[in-house]
């Protein structure tokens, strides 16, 4: 083909491959494409779509003649989307001089490309477009191709060892050209400064570009590390993308507003109505894509890492770094760690309740431990001590602080809401207090509060990401800052720059924080009580097991009573690990906020005064009133979760419960009338009986009284003036319509039949064996009632 052609069939070949951008074609499907189900294709697939592989050598065969293609701006994310209809320009160098008004007669606004960021554009914005693939087989999403593909192109673009592979060029000697710079197409205003592209102001400083083909080939790592952060990251709400917005730049808008309503005839309040619709868009980030963001911040840490030590000599340095060695330096201050932030507060604020958040979490985590990334292995040893978090991180860990404190207060206020009593769930709290009991870790958080806190004699105006911003020469990870070098100046320009200027921060070892630690130790605690209660209830219920156990009731199923759990389906192994998990999460809770062992006593002490006659299952919190008992907020937290139930027994007359399903119905029926019938015409006899004081009486009582219970139990929340009914003696059939009794009937007919004992011989011996163990019986247990099993 010839460049004009394959010109023409490029967009094509991308949407093909890709997918549409309104998910409409799902092209190749990758993300669903996996080595497991479809080797072929899988092999294929990776193949064509390598960085050295036919559809890239066809990207820079395209780029050596700098051909442009249109993207929609309708298609970015919303805020970015938003700002460019607003005419006002993203700070980030990916947008500038790209933004073209349509040609006569299109509709909308375009991004001009060229044919590398327009194919990465593409590979980015399938992972959050095409979300309604059709699946019919289970699909692992660190195994699909797409996957396989975005770690690809992070070890072949940001390399942790050498440097980026030169494109092919079929022209021998050459290089491939960086973009150049094109005249803005529409007039726009820009928020912020904007961030000088690394291979600008690299290629500043070198007498010839010919002469370091890396600093031609630099734009390729920084233009893809921006797109997928842009589309992937760049999701946030109006009322956050407001607040990163300084105030400088608010009044820059607020001039050119001004300035289009005088010129333009369209309404400057339609477009803000638009663009506010556009800020607001819903985004709820799967799984898949929270997963393929970790896998993006795990190898930016260790491309970051992968930085050579600095020279002693600073004039040295000047001469010998290279745009590479530059670009880690600032490649997470200056790309992520903002737009990072800002994700991970959405998805703690909207991330359902449930087992999928571990997603969330372990990227969070990922991003925390920079040192799990590091070239360096740590030392070998037989026992499994936790590794101290070396000093040198301590200055990340402050230039992070609210990725350490307040996203770990919002994992706090979810653990509170979550059921610990789940293994999955019981799990996450495990997780997260283990990265931060790490030693040293603690007290490099603590000193990073303690220098956000330090009172300033003079606190200068903050301008809004000026403070140590990159773009004045500087980094957030880099000793060589130009002017600033206060360790407090520079944790609260991170944490002013995030936040705002009124920003009111709460302390991870203050007061506050520490009261929800301790709710969530005194939740721990009662979640280990749960498991171990429904532990001991399943290890007696398998204990009890036999083969009759089908047909086998005890008398609290007639009294109504539930017993069951839906956490007993969980497992004994499950319930194990949950206690494990909890017990461990408690420990280091206890290291990382200095918890002593009498408020851990106290905690316990509560947990255990609340449980009922058996000793076993507790009850909810709840307080003695006028009026009876009444639920506090954790008893009804307790109630809602699970963790704790009140016992629901039948307090009525026993005679009019509801037919049970191991009971005969027409039986039931048939013997309650007939009992009525004895009991109404030998109610006078029956009283007279059971009122005698000599053995006669002992015997009557027994078969015919139905004494009130001796231990009164604890109702759910009532009146507590409940008016009692005594029925007096009275005769009760209906243990004879259960199936069990009836079982046990026929196979003692049937055992008898085997001595030749007839029906009638045989109901004779019953009577006589039940008359003498009433007999029995009636000199020690009189109120013990065998015809309610």
């Amino acid at each position: 083909f010839s460049l004009k052609e394959l010109y023409g069939i490029f967009p094509w070949l991308v949407e093909s491959i890709f997918g549409s951008l309104d998910g409409i074609i799902v092209g190749w499907n990758l993300r669903c494409l996996q080595g497991r189900t479809n080797p072929n294709e899988y092999s294929v697939a990776l193949d064509f779509l390598d960085p050295s592989g036919p559809m890239m050598k066809l990207v820079y065969k395209l780029q050596a003649e700098e051909y442009r293609y249109d993207f929609p701006v309708s298609y970015l994310p919303g805020p970015v989307k938003a700002s460019i209809q607003e005419q006002v320009l993203p700070e980030c160098s990916l947008y500038h001089n790209k933004v073209q008004f349509p040609s006569s007669g299109g509709f909308g606004l375009n991004l001009a490309l060229n044919p590398f960021e327009y194919y990465m554009f593409y590979f980015a914005i399938s992972l959050i477009t095409q979300k309604n693939s059709p699946v019919t087989h289970h699909v692992s999403p660190s195994n699909s191709a797409y996957f396989i593909l975005v770690d690809t192109y992070l070890k072949c673009f940001l390399p942790t060892e050498g440097s980026v592979l030169p494109p092919p060029s079929s022209n021998p000697g050459g290089a491939i050209p960086s973009p150049t710079p094109r005249s803005p197409a529409v007039p726009f205003s820009s928020y912020g400064m904007h961030h000088t592209s690394l291979l600008k102001r690299h290629i500043a400083h070198q007498p010839s570009v010919n002469a370091d083909p890396a600093s031609q080939e630099i734009w390729r790592s920084e233009t893809l590390l921006q797109i997928f952060v842009e589309m992937w990251l760049h999701h946030y709400s109006l009322e956050m993308y407001q607040k990163m917005q300084s105030p400088h730049v608010k009044l820059e808008v607020l001039h050119y507003r001004l300035s289009i309503s005088s010129k333009h005839h369209g309404s400057p309040a339609q477009s803000s109505y638009q663009a506010l619709h556009a800020y607001q868009e819903s985004f709820k980030p799967t799984e898949e894509h929270v997963l393929v963001v970790r896998l993006l911040v795990k190898h930016l840490h260790a491309f970051s890492n992968s930085l050579k030590p600095e020279p002693l000599s600073p004039s040295a340095h000047s001469h010998t770094a290279s745009p590479l060695e530059e670009f880690k330096r600032v490649v997470i201050p200056r790309f992520v760690q903002e737009k990072l932030y800002i994700f991970l507060q959405h998805c703690f604020g909207h991330w359902p309740l449930d087992a999928s958040f571990r997603a969330v979490l372990e990227m969070w985590l990922s991003y925390l431990q920079p040192w799990r990334y590091a070239p360096e292995k740590p030392p070998q040893s037989t026992e499994p001590v936790p590794r101290s978090v070396s000093e040198k991180w301590a200055a990340f860990i402050q230039e992070n602080l609210l990725m350490y404190t307040k996203l770990f207060v919002g994992f706090l206020n979810r653990a509170l809401r979550t059921d610990l009593v789940s293994p999955k769930n019981a799990l996450m709290v495990f997780r997260v207090a283990k990265v931060f009991a790490q030693p040293n870790l603690a007290e490099m958080i603590l000193k990073g509060e303690q220098l956000f806190l330090e009172p300033e004699l003079v606190i200068p105006h903050r301008q809004h990401r000026l403070f140590m911003s990159p773009t004045l020469g500087g980094s957030f990870l880099s000793s060589r800052s130009p002017a600033v070098t206060d360790a407090s100046f520079k944790v609260k320009s991170h944490v002013y720059s995030l936040e705002g200027q009124d920003f009111q921060y709460k302390q991870m070892f203050g007061t506050e924080v520490r009261n929800l630690v301790l709710k969530l130790a005194q939740l721990i605690c009662q979640a280990q009580q749960t498991a171990k209660s429904i532990s001991d209830h399943s290890a007696e219920s398998m204990a009890s097991q036999s083969f009759f156990s089908w047909f086998r009731f005890t008398p609290s199923d007639m009294n109504g009573s539930y017993t069951g759990n839906d956490l007993d389906e969980i497992g004994q192994d499950s319930i194990k690990k949950t206690d494990e998990y909890l017990e461990k999460a408690l420990e280091y809770l206890c290291q990382i906020f200095k918890l002593s062992e009498a408020q851990l006593t106290q905690m316990m002490m509560k947990c255990g005064t609340a449980q009922d006659e058996n000793g076993k299952k507790q009850l909810p919190d709840c307080i003695a009133s006028e009026n009876g008992l009444i639920l506090t907020s954790l008893g009804r937290y307790q109630i809602i979760n699970g963790l704790r139930r009140f016992e629901v027994q039948y307090q009525g007359d026993t005679e009019l419960q509801p037919i049970r399903s191991y009971e005969n119905a027409a039986l039931v029926r048939l013997l309650f009338r007939l009992s009525s019938v004895l009991n109404e015409r030998f109610a006078d006899q029956m009283e007279v009986l059971c009122s005698r004081e000599d053995f006669v009486g002992r015997l009557c009582r027994y078969h015919l009284t139905n004494p009130h219970l001796a231990q009164k139990i604890r109702y759910s929340p009532m009146v507590r003036d409940r008016t009692s009914q005594n029925w007096g003696p009275r005769i009760s059939l209906r243990f004879l319509a259960s199936y069990r009794t009836l079982i046990s009937l026929l196979m003692i007919y049937f055992l008898a039949s085997w001595f030749y004992i007839g029906p009638i011989g045989c109901t004779f011996i019953i009577l006589i064996g039940y008359f003498l163990y009433a007999v029995i019986m009636t000199f020690f247990f009189e109120g013990w009632k065998p015809h309610e099993h």
